[in-house]
Formats: C-alpha cells, sequence, structure tokens
C-alpha cells in the first residue's frame, strides 16, 4: 500500500476510484464502501484510493469539553484498509483551515485537483466543505465537466454505518466483546508498546506483557479479563488480557493492560505488538490476597484456553468453494433459483457470489435484502458472459469455483460427488454434472447435456444432445465419463488453473468461451470430466433465446475464433475455407426456412471475424505462453472425434450420441 502524507506531493493517479471518510473502526459498514472501490479500480485497471483525515474531524470541530474515542490508531485504521486491498491511501492533516474551504472549493481545488478520479464512491448523505454545506447533488453537477462519475451509497447501507459504529461503542464499554467484532467484521484491536511493569505477574507464575497505549483516544473496552491473541512481528500467539486497575494490590486510578502470552518467554520489552481481543471471560473483580487471585489466574486461563480453541474449530471452516451467478436484468430467475444453491453441499464449505452486470432491474437491492450473507460483485456496466465473469473472479480465492446460470436448479448436495473427484485426480482440470431439462425433466438439456465433445471440424455436439435433437434421459450415460468442454451452464474449475490460463476469452462476449476454457485445459495436460452422479436442472433460453439471431452470430463468430486460437497453422489453411462453405450452407437452411435474420448473423459472423482476425492471433500467441507455464501432460486430445458430425447427423441421419462410434 501507497501512504500519502502530503496532499501538495500525491502522484498523477491513473483512472482514480475514490472514497472520502474518517472510516474509524473501518467495520462492516466502512467494508462494503472499501469492497465497492477496490472492484471498480479493479475493473478498470485503476488505482484504488481512500482519503481519509488526521486528527480526527471532531478532535478540531467539537467542543474543547466533550469526550471522543476513537476505534482505530492512525496505524491500525492503516493496517485495516490495507487488509482490504486498497491500494493507496491518502491521510489529510485535518486544521481548521482546511475545513474551512467552500463546497466548490473542495471539490476543485482538492478532489478534481489533487485526484482527478474517475469515480467518487459516498454516501447519499455525505457532506463536505465549510459548516458541511456541500452534498452529493454538487459533486453530480461536475460529473459532465470533470468526466468522473459519483456513485451513490444508498441510505439503507449508510444508515446501517451510523447504526453500527454507535453499538461497537456500546458493546466494547459493556464488555460484549463479541457483538462488537460481529459489527466490526474483524477483532477490535489494542496496538501499543511493552513497557516494564512490577513483576507481579512474574510473582504469581503468570508474567505479564504491559501495554502503553499511544493515542490518549483509543477506546479501551470494559475492564475486566478477556482471551486474546497477540502479533508480535506478524507472528500470532494466544493468551489473555487483563484491563483495569488491579483492585486487589493498589488504588492508582489509571487502566493497566497486562497481557500473558501462553508458552512464551521471549524479550519483547519496546516491541510494538497488537492484540486482537476474542472473548470476554469476567469482569475486574478485587480479591482478599494474592492468593486468592492465583487462583482465579488459573480458572481464567482454562478459561481463556477453552475459549479459544472454541474460536479456533469456527475459523477454521474457510470456504473451499465459490458458486459465481452471473446476472443481468434476471431478478425473477433469481427468486426462483437462487434459493436451492444454498443446499449444494453437505461436505464442503462454500460461498455463494453474484456477479451483476450491472443490472437495471431489482437484482441488486433483492439479493441484499434477502440473502445479505451472499456475497456481491457490482459491475459498472454489461460485460456480458466472459469479461463479466473474469471481473467477477477477480477476487475469488477458494480453491474452486462454479461457474453456473441464472436459470439453474440445483438438487441437493450436487457438488459433493464433483469435488469428491477434484480431490482424487490433481489433473481434472473441470467437470460438470449432468444436465436436464428444466421445463421436461425427462430429458437432457440442449446447453451441455451428458458433456461436451467436438468433432474434426470444431462443431460442438454433446452425449444427449447432437444439433438440434435432444435425447430422454434414460440413464444411457449414467456413467462418468472423459469430456473434451464442459457446459457453462453448470460448470466446476480448479480457481488456480481458471486464472493462470486467462480466464474466459473476453473477445467471445458469449457463448463457446467455455469451450475455448476447455481446450486451453486439455492441451496442458488437464482433464474434463462428466459427473454423472450429480445432476441440475437448467431451464434454457432463460438468458438468451436460442433462436435469437445474436446467438447465432455469436456462434458462428465464435466458432471461427475457437479454431484459429487452438488449431495448427497446417490445419486451419484448409479448414477455415471449408467453414466458410459448410457456413454458407447454414446460412442457406436458415433462408429456406424463413430466418433471413439468421442468415445474416452468419454474413456478419465471417466479417467479423476476418475483421478482427490480427487481435485472434494475437491472443493465441498469449495463451501458448500461459499453456506452456500450466502444462502438466502432453496435451490431451480424448473425447476428440476425429469424424464429421454434420455428415453423421445429415447424411448418415445419426441421432443420437449412442450412435456414434468414435
Amino acid at each position: 500500500m501507497n501512504i500519502y502524507r502530503n496532499i501538495k506531493a500525491l502522484p498523477e493517479f491513473k483512472n482514480a476510484v475514490i472514497t472520502i471518510g474518517s472510516f474509524d473502526g473501518v467495520h462492516s459498514g466502512h467494508q462494503k464502501i472499501l469492497s465497492r472501490v477496490k472492484k471498480l479500480a479493479d475493473e478498470i485497471d485503476g488505482e484504488s484510493i481512500v482519503i481519509t483525515f488526521y486528527p480526527h474531524p471532531r478532535n478540531i470541530l467539537d467542543s474543547a469539553d466533550r469526550e471522543i474515542s476513537i476505534l482505530n490508531t492512525l496505524d491500525e485504521k492503516i493496517k485495516h484498509i490495507e487488509n482490504i486491498g486498497i491500494k493507496n491511501i491518502v491521510v489529510v492533516p485535518f486544521s481548521f483551515e482546511f475545513s474551512q474551504q467552500a463546497p466548490r472549493e473542495y471539490i476543485e481545488n482538492f478532489i478534481i485537483a489533487c485526484f482527478h478520479p474517475k469515480y467518487i464512491v459516498i454516501g447519499y448523505d455525505h457532506r463536505f466543505g465549510l459548516n458541511r454545506g456541500g452534498e452529493i447533488s454538487l459533486f453530480k453537477e461536475y460529473e459532465e465537466i470533470s468526466k468522473f462519475k459519483v456513485i451513490e451509497i444508498p441510505k439503507q447501507e449508510i444508515d446501517d454505518i451510523a447504526i453500527s459504529s454507535t453499538k461497537i461503542r456500546k458493546a466494547l464499554q459493556a464488555g460484549n466483546i463479541e457483538d462488537a467484532n460481529l459489527f466490526l467484521n474483524h477483532p477490535y484491536i489494542l496496538t501499543g508498546k511493552v513497557v516494564h511493569g512490577d513483576k507481579l505477574g512474574t510473582k504469581l507464575g503468570y508474567p505479564t506483557a504491559n501495554l502503553q497505549i499511544s493515542e490518549k483516544d483509543k477506546l479501551i473496552p470494559l475492564e475486566g479479563v478477556y482471551a486474546v491473541k497477540i502479533d508480535i512481528d506478524e507472528h500470532f500467539f494466544e493468551g489473555m488480557m487483563y484491563i483495569g486497575k488491579r483492585p486487589t494490590v493498589t488504588n492508582q486510578p489509571d487502566i493497566n493492560i497486562e497481557i500473558n502470552i501462553f508458552d512464551f518467554n521471549q524479550n519483547i520489552y519496546d516491541k510494538f505488538i497488537t492484540i486482537q481481543i476474542l472473548k470476554f471471560l469476567r469482569q475486574d473483580i478485587k480479591f482478599k490476597n494474592l492468593e486468592e487471585l492465583k487462583e482465579q489466574l488459573k480458572v481464567d486461563e482454562k478459561n481463556a484456553i477453552l475459549a479459544l480453541d472454541e474460536i479456533n474449530q469456527f475459523t477454521k471452516k474457510v470456504a473451499k468453494i465459490t458458486i459465481a451467478v452471473l446476472n443481468y436484468n434476471g431478478v425473477e430467475l433469481l427468486e426462483s433459483y437462487l434459493p436451492m444453491m444454498e443446499y449444494s453441499s453437505s461436505k464442503y464449505e462454500f460461498d455463494i457470489l453474484v456477479i451483476d452486470n450491472h443490472s437495471d432491474d431489482l437484482s441488486v437491492d433483492f439479493v441484499k435484502e434477502w440473502y445479505p450473507e451472499i456475497k456481491m460483485a457490482e459491475l459498472s456496466k454489461n460485460y456480458g458472459y466472459a469479461k463479466g465473469y473474469n471481473k467477477g473472479l477477480r477476487d475469488v480465492q477458494t480453491e474452486y469455483v462454479v461457474i453456473i446460470n441464472s436459470d439453474v436448479l440445483v438438487t441437493e448436495n450436487w457438488l459433493d460427488p464433483i469435488i469428491d473427484e477434484f480431490e482424487k485426480d490433481k489433473y481434472l482440470g473441470c467437470a460438470q454434472p449432468l444436465i436436464l431439462s428444466l421445463e421436461s425433466r425427462s430429458k437432457f438439456e440442449y446447453a451441455g447435456a451428458a458433456g461436451g465433445f467436438l468433432d474434426n471440424l470444431g462443431y460442438p455436439f454433446c452425449r444427449g444432445r447432437i444439433f438440434d435433437n435432444v435425447e430422454n434421459n434414460e440413464n444411457q450415460y449414467n456413467t462418468n465419463t472423459e469430456i473434451f468442454w464442459a457446459s457453462g451452464a453448470a460448470m466446476v474449475c480448479k480457481t488456480k488453473l481458471f486464472k493462470d490460463l486467462g480466464g474466459f476469452d473476453e473477445g467471445f462476449f458469449a457463448h463457446q468461451e467455455e469451450i475455448d476454457l476447455c481446450w486451453r485445459m486439455k492441451q496442458a495436460g488437464y482433464r474434463i470430466e462428466c459427473i454423472a452422479t450429480s445432476k441440475v436442472y437448467h431451464l434454457g433460453g432463460g438468458t438468451l433465446d436460442y433462436q435469437n439471431p445474436k446467438k447465432d452470430f455469436l456462434n458462428f463468430r465464435n466458432n471461427l475464433y475457437l479454431l484459429t486460437k487452438n488449431e495448427n497453422l497446417s490445419k486451419l489453411i484448409w479448414l477455415i475455407p471449408a467453414k466458410l462453405l459448410l457456413d454458407g450452407i447454414a446460412g442457406l437452411k436458415f433462408l429456406a426456412e424463413g430466418k433471413p435474420k439468421s442468415t445474416l448473423a452468419v454474413i456478419r459472423a465471417h466479417m467479423s471475424f476476418y475483421i478482427h482476425l490480427p487481435l485472434v492471433f494475437e491472443r493465441k500467441n498469449k495463451e501458448h505462453i500461459w499453456i506452456q507455464r500450466n502444462k502438466v501432460n502432453p496435451a490431451n486430445n480424448k473425447a476428440r472425434y476425429s469424424g464429421s458430425i454434420v455428415w453423421k447427423y445429415f447424411v448418415e441421419r445419426k441421432k443420437k450420441f449412442s450412435d456414434i462410434k468414435f
């Protein structure tokens, strides 16, 4: 992270995405705003910037006799913001003179002149400038002139922020550390320097590190004993902490903070350490004598160990899988199919992520209101399927990622047999379940069926679906089988492999990008599999109707992209002219069927392909490097059909996959 403390010496930021505030506590409400800034900056390849103030503005503007308790020291705040992934923080030296800027002066001479932002992320009630006279409407007056966009955080979220700040302070003062940590979404911390004490703890058999807090305004929780973790030079230890005035041994008015670190004997005097406060054990008590205090310390130690063990067991439940649902104006689909996603596995921990392609319906509001536990990635425009997923998955760190359409109804625990296969086979790169029709559950579904294959001319087909002929499910494909490609309607990938191979090719926009990705995986020596013991139901056409001419355009164009990128040059010399001929025949067939728009789509597809051919070869060269870097085995050509599915289907009248001999 870059930290700037002099606003007169700032660099020229590229595509700055900024937010402004005190961010005391960097609690769960703040984290939503900061995550939005980070994701927006990542999305536009810009720089995330937090503008904050020191000292706290209330110390300058409020009356001198008003007691102010802050949740973070400046260094603690910076650390929390860094942990979220923000790249730049600007600490503005807040002064009375700074507060006297008129609102327009503040925007023009500070925000625009110093940052030249692309986006400003602020709350609906954000106030700024002299007497807090500026509001969001004034920022929006400058949008067109200064070429930035204001992202307004809605009332509900801002109100939650105000409420949680108050609740956090009250919870800490009452010793309700679990509630405070819940609102913060991280442990409340105390940071300070270890100083010498009177060695009483050593005499009692419980040596302590005495903590000196540097910030006089830092809020100290209720006096008593706590279970804690201690960060010493980024190494974590467990222990218990006492906060109080030591009534058993002295009547001094000052608060002492003493930490007993379990199984620890290092000299840490004069070191700065950080205490994570995790559980309140008891209030401060005045004992009759030191022997009684010593006996209580034994009880405190036992209770602290039990509390920390319980916390450790809970925190071990880290998600292994991210279920990522791409959405655009699909609130009705989310209402229908999102609830069942929560029953995807009873064996593996998973998160659900909705990636929203800048919907203008109620999709985002619906998810936030009814499923607050579900993560959201809100994109600034509709990037389509390929780029939308790439941008939405940028921050995902789980071992596996599920890419699934919003119109898919999953079955209970459908992920368990798929992840079981991944855990057994390190060379499995991607997999899919059986995909059945939601409207006719006895049939396979067009988009993927029982696994995808590719013929010698690059035509995709499936077990259970060849061209428009979809088979009934009669358990004929109920065995796990290696396939050539997994359906983008419901596919599971190794997250790192997905990213290392470049994700989806964004030039595709939508359709066949999953075949392209799987082909890269196979060139790197990985396997693709259909797991027949898992099944889901796909509505099909829920996002784009199968008969839509736009889909025809994308399918014909993207198939040319697919082949050019993944076949060798010697084959392309004859393959591309052959595709031109065959696609021309398909165009004439569309015309004969009374579908002139589909015929036009075929013509447009070829024109677009030839225009973009240099870019396709540029991408091909990049992907060759990625494949070589991640190669684990020789190229895997299993499930590639050496014949022509067009010949088999239209000439030999082979309508079912089981009729095709490999």
